[in-house]
């Protein structure tokens, strides 16, 4: 085994330790959260190591990547299919390249590239999962949905069929505080009951997609389905 490769396995199994532990501070079951790996920074062999260890979910921030690394994993007949996430800001004029491509969008930040998504997917014959960006702390330099922006919007939302509305994504703030972190993540799970709570027999909202790799402990115990995991994962392989 080569030392990269030991250490990529070192850093699996102690992510996979700190998850199991904020499972269990919290409650849940660790089949409960699903870990996004994201691949932003990797480097190829990274990523083709990560997948044959059987993290085959990964989440990319950039579509014109993302289409690229799915191309080039695609043809590699050695390794299991991977399953691709955009968390990454998504413009209008890359969702075509990317809505083959892509299970989940987590970054849905307006209407208009709703209704980009839309007008694609029917063209497209596809029925994308997204996920709506909430800019849960109004920071104004963060793109997403407002709360009010979004409450008012819902009932138009939900009546919307060309995609799946599988739940809600936010960004904690740039800040040491936990608590400021913690309240982030406990908003955006209140957010996601209330319109629950507007729309009972609507098969929507499953997932929570929050925390990184620096508060992912938090996000679970939060609430969260889904972590968004990049640094944690590399930490310590040769550049």
């Amino acid at each position: 085994m080569s030392a990269n490769l030991a250490i990529l396995q070192q850093n699996l199994d102690q992510i996979s330790g700190r998850i199991e532990a904020a499972c269990h501070r919290s409650g849940r079951d660790r089949s409960d959260v699903q870990v996004i790996a994201v691949t932003k920074y990797a480097r190829t062999e990274w990523v083709r190591e990560l997948i044959r260890l059987g993290w085959t979910t990964l989440g990319e921030a950039r579509p014109q990547q993302l289409v690229q690394r799915a191309e080039e994993f695609r043809d590699d007949s050695d390794l299991p299919d991977v399953h691709w996430h955009l968390i990454g800001h998504l413009q209008r004029n890359k969702v075509r390249p990317v809505l083959p491509i892509v299970e989940v969008i987590h970054s849905v930040d307006s209407l208009r590239l709703l209704d980009r998504i839309e007008f694609m997917a029917d063209e497209l014959q596809t029925r994308p999962k997204v996920l709506l960006e909430i800019n849960i702390a109004e920071d104004s330099a963060k793109d997403g949905f407002s709360v009010d922006a979004l409450i008012d919007e819902w009932p138009k939302l939900v009546e919307r069929s060309s995609w799946q509305l599988d739940g809600l994504m936010t960004m904690a703030p740039h800040t040491d505080d936990e608590t400021q972190i913690r309240k982030t993540f406990a908003a955006l799970r209140t957010l996601r009951d209330r319109l629950r709570e507007q729309t009972p027999d609507e098969p929507i909202l499953h997932e929570l997609s929050m925390g990184m790799s620096g508060d992912f402990e938090i996000a679970i115990e939060e609430g969260a389905t889904m972590i968004r995991i990049g640094s944690a994962l590399y930490e310590g392989l040769d550049r």
